[in-house]
């Protein structure tokens, strides 16, 4: 990779950047119309050029309905994608917008179209456009929310979502080296003034990235961290699936429900209990992922009831029920709660 953080991303960058999906039979492309989607689709159809055989690309893009703009910056995209010789689709975003929580909405609400457009299109994979410029970002919105080293991990260059691999081989890349490329090449871009709204986070974090640079705290060093925590975070997950397999999870009096030796669980380093506390939950609670302060509270109270050996009444997290019985502890299903009539 290039050292020059203003040189724009050769060729044979891009063949490195993209390899990994060169046996998929079909690929969307996420393209907004900004600088880092642009370059994605850009690079990605140079690279498939140069392939003799490779997968079908499709451009998609998420109009979400906030902006009068977005419309025309989709048709500019697809009119690229045909210079490129790429399909292209636009898929909107309808009903109402809500009025708190917009960017997590927004975020949803994209991956969810994006899915249902690479399901019609035959695509195994969706590659989005983030850069090490967002890696860092979310790394400090993280750090400052108290997230834990699951968290603080950042984005993974691939993940899983709804049955459909999520891809980001931009995320080493920094933005200027995109911008650079677009430039090399003559192409243009969309501006979207929301990336600078100081009213959301993110762009509030963006403007102080310049001081946070001049203390060390630039994008490559923070991505580096991000890097570095994801690689701990794979670590515990090892020994939390040995820990896992120990303990036995499903309890061996009653295969119909999850239960394991308070003792043996105990004498587990806390992250440890931590992560299978919360796999237990996960897997039986009906109301989705549990909370990782509520998690680390019942804990606690957990391990205080196993020391001191006293009575512990049932709680309830995430429509999850967890009981302490006879030194084992257990997780059934919660009953769905019921919802007071004014």
């Amino acid at each position: 990779m290039p050292n020059d953080d203003q040189s724009a991303i050769s060729a044979t960058e891009a063949k490195r950047l993209f390899a990994d999906w060169k046996v998929a039979p079909a690929i969307v492309l996420a393209v907004s119309g900004g600088p880092d989607s642009v370059a994605l689709m850009w690079l990605a159809a140079r690279w498939r050029r140069a392939l003799a055989r490779g997968p079908r690309l499709i451009a998609v893009t998420v109009d979400h309905g906030l902006r009068p703009e977005a419309a025309r910056e989709a048709r500019e995209v697809k009119r690229l994608a045909r210079t490129l010789d790429l399909p292209h689709r636009t898929v909107r975003w309808t009903g109402p917008k809500p009025k708190t929580g917009l960017p997590a909405a927004a975020r949803a609400a994209r991956y969810k179209l994006l899915v249902k457009a690479a399901r019609a299109s035959g695509a195994t994979h969706i590659l989005t456009a983030h850069t090490r410029d967002d890696q860092a970002e979310t790394l400090l919105m993280r750090m400052l929310r108290g997230s834990g080293i699951a968290g603080l991990a950042a984005m993974a260059r691939e993940s899983e979502r709804d049955g459909v691999r999520l891809a980001r081989p931009l995320l080493e890349i920094p933005k200027s080296q995109l911008v650079a490329t677009l430039g090399k090449a003559k192409i243009a871009f969309a501006d979207d003034p929301t990336n600078r709204d100081p009213g959301y986070t993110r762009p509030r974090l963006r403007a102080l990235m310049p001081a946070l640079a001049e203390e060390g705290g630039d994008s490559r060093n923070l991505a580096r961290l991000a890097s570095r925590l994801a690689r701990a975070n794979a670590a515990v997950e090892v020994l939390v699936d040995g820990a896992e397999r120990f303990l036995a999870l499903r309890d061996r009096h009653d295969a119909s429900r999850f239960g394991f030796d308070a003792g043996a669980y105990s004498g587990l380093p806390e992250e440890v209990r931590l992560r299978l506390l919360k796999r237990a939950v996960d897997r039986v609670g009906h109301e989705g992922p549990a909370e990782l302060g509520k998690l680390e509270t019942l804990l606690a109270a957990l391990d205080r009831a196993i020391a001191e050996r006293k009575p512990w009444p049932k709680q309830t997290l995430a429509g999850a029920a967890i009981s302490l019985s006879g030194q084992r502890i257990y997780v059934d299903p919660a009953p769905p709660r019921r919802h007071r009539i004014p």
